[in-house]
């Protein structure tokens, strides 16, 4: 039901017109508490709910990760970079500081953080000494689901939609926020693209509603003593799709949430399609010297300019060190021989070895992000700028070497 629906006189005034849902599944009611994630009201509208009636426990639509990052917004700082880049997650990383900052131009808009009533909820249950439930997936996992979830072509659609919620400088209008408070926060920053891809909202939004269905309905068997009554604080967009969910759902919850947990396989082709590359390159480099020995060191010599070319070209555009520089330029050419950290890792670790990131870059990078000057500014952003722009020329200088090859031989 609405609020609109109940007696409205036993109703604190902040709860009044707010979107609530009650549904009752297994001995547990669940109520169901839709809120803005740029509104005061909503803010205020989670801290009436809890003094209005009395939960068992309390969920929220955070995982582990971010609900770390609001409890403790300085633990950025405290961030490897070398670990990153050494455990592939500079990609993972990068999303997310594209999203926060589209997070902190509502926040500089609006005058209050995205989330804060996520916040105000945890904060308002551990004062009560009520449990709090963590029941939304994982965002790096969401991310790198929606990311496999679309077409090759598709993905270039979607970086352009994250990168103009950040660049674009204009303020949002009041539609937009309107919009903002019936959707979910990922699908906003990635605009209307998600609307119109069925499997990006599938993996933005339905995945994410069935997955925090289960989880509610595992946490609610595992809980000692058992709960009667458990608030859920979700975003307005998930409210109709996870009360249909914990109506509805018979599947068991445990086995649905691992399965949603999963990352899926990245494809195969691209892989093979770049060893194929390789491979028939150094088989024109090896007849090329098979007919002539100074045919097969310029040919050999054309695969390091062009691949360690690009590379070095990727890091001066990302504003790399010297060193930074060099690595690029010797770590490409021998990539195929090299398994392991790719050409911009070596180049990155490189850049983050010589410009180490200060204090200060930690501090202002949400905030410098979200300007496009700010990536070469910042050297955190900038160690992962060289990262991509390295990856990339890499990419181009093989493709290049291939084809140059190709049309000196035949």
């Amino acid at each position: 039901m609405t609020a609109d629906a109940a007696d409205l006189s036993s109703l604190p005034a902040a709860l009044v017109d707010q979107p609530i849902e009650r549904v009752e599944r297994d001995g547990v009611e669940y109520v169901l508490l839709g809120t803005a994630h740029v509104s005061r009201a909503s803010v205020d509208a989670v801290q009436a709910m809890l003094a209005h009636e009395t939960f068992d426990a309390v969920a929220v639509e955070l995982c582990d990760s971010r609900a770390h990052g609001m409890r403790d917004p300085e633990a950025f700082r405290r961030t490897d970079l070398f670990q990153v880049i050494r455990q592939g997650k500079a990609g993972m990383v990068a999303a997310s500081l594209v999203l926060s900052s589209f997070q902190q131009r509502l926040a500089d808009q609006y005058g209050i953080q995205p989330g804060a009533e996520m916040k105000a909820a945890m904060d308002g249950a551990e004062a009560r000494g009520t449990p709090v439930w963590l029941v939304d997936r994982d965002v790096g996992t969401t991310l790198k689901r929606a990311w496999r979830s679309v077409g090759f072509w598709q993905r270039f659609g979607l970086l352009g939609s994250l990168l103009a919620s950040v660049f674009d400088r204009e303020d949002i209008a009041e539609h937009e926020i309107e919009k903002l408070k019936q959707s979910d926060l990922l699908e906003s920053a990635f605009s209307e693209f998600a609307s119109q891809s069925e499997p990006l909202y599938r993996s933005l939004i339905g995945e994410r509603d069935s997955f925090m269905a289960a989880r509610l309905r595992e946490e609610a068997g595992l809980a000692a003593p058992p709960v009667h009554k458990v608030l859920v604080v979700i975003g307005a967009g998930h409210l109709k799709g996870l009360a249909t969910q914990l109506r509805e759902d018979r599947s068991d919850p445990s086995a649905t949430a691992a399965a949603l947990a999963q990352t899926p396989p990245k494809a195969r082709w691209p892989k093979w399609l770049a060893i194929g590359l390789v491979l028939a390159v150094f088989a024109m480099i090896a007849y090329a010297f098979h007919r002539n020995a100074a045919l097969g060191a310029d040919a050999l010599w054309h695969w390091v300019l062009f691949t360690g070319g690009f590379a070095a070209l990727g890091a001066l555009v990302a504003g790399g060190h010297p060193l930074s520089v060099a690595a690029a330029f010797v770590a490409a050419p021998i990539k195929p021989f090299r398994p392991g950290v790719p050409a911009g890792g070596i180049s990155a670790m490189a850049e983050a070895w010589v410009r180490k990131p200060r204090v200060g870059d930690f501090e202002t990078l949400r905030e410098q992000v979200g300007h496009w000057t700010g990536w070469w500014k910042n050297r955190v952003a900038r160690t992962l700028l060289n990262f991509f722009l390295v990856s990339i020329g890499t990419l181009i200088g093989e493709y290049s070497a291939g084809v140059h090859i190709f049309r000196s031989l035949f």
